[in-house]
């Protein structure tokens, strides 16, 4: 996948194997689980294999979630994207678009979650003519749950997950022009 968009200060592009260490040393951060189900990453070749898988979905589903470079520094911040989820059901959907991000701790609190969002938003809706975008929190997660509300998210419902985790549901809709 050759795909790369690029807004102010970052740079969007497809996982590599070389973003490995970056994205182990965020995954494996407790603080960045928080809201993640409380399972930090313990080993690289876990980050190895959901590289591999990420790759795979640029193949199937052409997108998938991109590693989110700073252009300053060249520093690998986090992944941001978007997701054709089809390998599992969440709040009673499945094959629905899903935009999504992950940040390492050292970056957040920057407005790049802001950032890249838009971005990705602006390629979903006008490259890809995704007709209505979804995406899910933790019901707890103030921060993310502020980043869907400001880039233009409407939050549906709440619903619990299997452990009973009450998780928010959000959806944007395309508008088309008259």
């Amino acid at each position: 996948m050759n795909l790369q968009i690029q807004t102010k200060r970052l740079l969007l592009r497809p996982l590599e194997l070389s973003d490995a260490n970056a994205f182990f040393e965020m995954d494996n951060n407790p603080s960045v689980h928080k809201y993640l189900w409380q399972k930090p990453t313990q080993d690289i070749i876990e980050t190895i294999k959901t590289i591999e898988y990420v790759q795979q979905q640029y193949r199937e589903n052409k997108i998938g979630r991109f590693a989110t470079i700073l252009k300053e520094t060249g520093e690998f911040i986090g992944w941001t994207g978007i997701k054709f989820v089809n390998d599992h059901v969440e709040n009673g959907n499945t094959n629905f678009y899903d935009y999504g991000y992950r940040l390492n701790e050292k970056f957040w609190n920057n407005g790049y979650a802001t950032e890249a969002s838009i971005a990705w938003l602006d390629y979903g809706f006008n490259q890809m003519n995704i007709e209505k975008m979804h995406a899910y929190t933790h019901g707890e997660n103030k921060a993310s749950n502020h980043v869907l509300q400001k880039v233009g998210f409407q939050f549906r419902d709440d619903y619990p997950d299997k452990e009973g985790v009450i998780w928010k549901w959000w959806m944007m809709e395309k508008v088309f022009s008259k």
